[in-house]
Parts: structure tokens; sequence; C-alpha cells
């Protein structure tokens, strides 16, 4: 049994080894695993020590049947030397596993021929009634109900770790509220010349304000009067007449006059907030306006929707 049980050993050490060496020639594949899949050197920590657990634990169960076989042989040889009578002195005889005499035990069955202690006084067309006891596992998630219970109640109500049904409900929306946000940003910037409206908006012109006064005053004014550029306060327009027209002159520029394309610099959004402003700047009468250029836009005041950009 000894030189069976060291030829074993070698072998479990080899198995080892093996894995050991299979675990360390994956662990590069695992990490570009992790890379692409964002799941950063954590996740690769994780993976790495479950791999070694797993193989430990693989080892150890091959281990324990390899010895549980060498006993059952070594049993066998006994029994046929010496007998079963002698195996029982011996206490060699295998028994149930402990844990089916625990079950067995848990179950607290009673034999056939004991049920009339316990058979109740309850006939219904001849089914009889027995007072056994409830299944163990039905127990155990019954008490298992009762222990999680007290835990939640001390959780949640006693010692305030967790949050209430309300303040769940409140950050919940909170973070509806911010994923809103990012799919309207988002939809924002697919606004082209062809779907762009005027806004209306009080914070949204603030920032149109903001984006013409750093890139459109140098050329059209600190008030939108004129300058290198044309008059954006009156009524005459050099290149259209609605706001689609203001988004695609700003959008693509008019680069025989000068005027570059802002498309790479301002994102499609803040083109629909400067155009829109540029719109509210109509019929403001600034002081040294520039004399006006291109053609009457009728109407141009009372509809800012309708106007368009020189």
């Amino acid at each position: 049994m000894k030189n069976k049980w060291q030829k074993n050993s070698w072998l479990i050490g080899l198995f080892l080894l093996s894995a050991a060496s299979n675990l360390l020639a994956q662990e590069e594949a695992i990490a570009k695993k992790a890379v692409e899949y964002g799941w950063g050197e954590w996740a690769l920590e994780n993976i790495v020590l479950l791999m070694g657990a797993a193989t430990i634990v693989g080892a150890f169960a091959a281990i324990m049947n390899l010895s549980n076989t060498i006993i059952k042989v070594q049993q066998i040889q006994l029994l046929q030397e010496h007998g079963a009578a002698v195996m029982e002195k011996l206490d060699l005889v295998e028994k149930e596993p402990w844990w089916k005499r625990l079950y067995d035990k848990s179950w607290s069955l009673v034999p056939v021929e004991k049920e009339k202690d316990i058979l109740l006084n309850h006939d219904y067309d001849g089914i009889k009634e027995l007072d056994n006891v409830l299944p163990p596992w039905w127990l155990a998630m019954f008490w298992g109900c009762v222990v999680i219970g007290f835990a939640y109640l001390g959780y949640y109500h006693v010692w305030d770790y967790g949050l209430s049904s309300t303040e769940q409900y409140a950050l919940e929306m909170e973070h509806a509220e911010e994923r809103v946000a990012a799919f309207l940003a988002k939809q924002a910037d697919n606004v082209d010349e062809n779907s762009v409206v005027f806004v209306e908006d009080d914070t949204k012109l603030s920032l149109g304000q903001a984006i013409y006064t750093a890139n459109c005053a140098a050329c059209h004014g600190q008030s939108g009067e004129g300058g290198i550029g044309p008059n954006l306060t009156d009524p005459y327009w050099l290149h259209g007449g609605t706001i689609a027209e203001v988004f695609k002159t700003v959008k693509y520029g008019v680069p025989a006059k000068g005027m570059i394309a802002w498309k790479s610099q301002l994102r499609p959004s803040d083109i629909q907030n400067v155009a829109s402003y540029i719109l509210t700047l109509q019929g403001s009468n600034p002081p040294n306006a520039k004399e006006p250029q291109g053609d009457l836009v009728e109407n141009a005041e009372e509809t800012p929707q309708q106007i368009g950009m020189k």
C-alpha cells in the first residue's frame, strides 16, 4: 500500500506542476481578455486566484478519491483473507456516510410498524393522517427566513446601514436623470442643417452668446453691429433667411469672403446655440452699426426662426 501511495503521490505532484505551468502560460492571454473587456487588473488577479483555487480543489478531490479507492481495495483484500466476522470485530466494515445518518436522523422518520403510534383521528374517505414531523428542507427554509428577517430588520431599520425604499427610489431617480441628460446631450450633437430648430432656452442662448463673444465678435462686433463682417442686427442678409441657413453658414463658413468653417471647432449643439443667439440680435439697433448688405428679409424681426445669416 505504501509503494502504491508513493507512486500515486508522484502522479499527483506531476498533475499539480502541470496545472500550475498551464496557469502561468495562460496568464498573458487572460490579461489580454481582461483589457479587451475592460475588467481591469483587479479582475485579472481574481481570475488567476480562482483558477489557482480550482486547481487546488481539483487536486485535493483527486487525492481524496485516490485515498478512498486504496482503502476500499485494502478492505476487499482483508475481507477475502479473514472473513466478515473478523472485519466487524476490527470495526473495518464500511458504515453509512455520516451525512446519510444525519439526514435520516433529522427526518425523525417513524418505521412503518410504529405508524399506529402517530396516527391522528382524522379519516377522510379512508385516507388517514399521520403526525409526522415536517421535512428538514422545509424547516431549514423556515428558520432561514426567520434569521434573514431579523438580519434585514437590523440592517435596514435598526443600524441604518441599508437604504430605505424611499431613499433607494430617490437614488435611482437621480441616476435615471443623469442617464437621460447624457442621452439628450448625445442627441443634441446629432443636429444638422436639416433638423436644426431655434432654441428659446435662456441657458442655451447664454452659451451661444459666450461662443459668439469668443469666436464671432472679432469680425461682427460685440453687439453684432458689424466690422470686418456684415451687420447682424438689421433685416438684410447675404446667405439665407432661415435658422437652417444660419446653422449651415456657421458650420461650413464662407471661405470666399474669409469666414472659416466652424464644424471642426464647435459641436453641432454649440453651432445651434450660437446661431439662435445671432437671430436674437435682430432689431437691437446697436451704435455704430455697419450699413446694410444683401437682400431684405420681410418680417425678419417678428419670427427669429425664419431669419437666416448673412
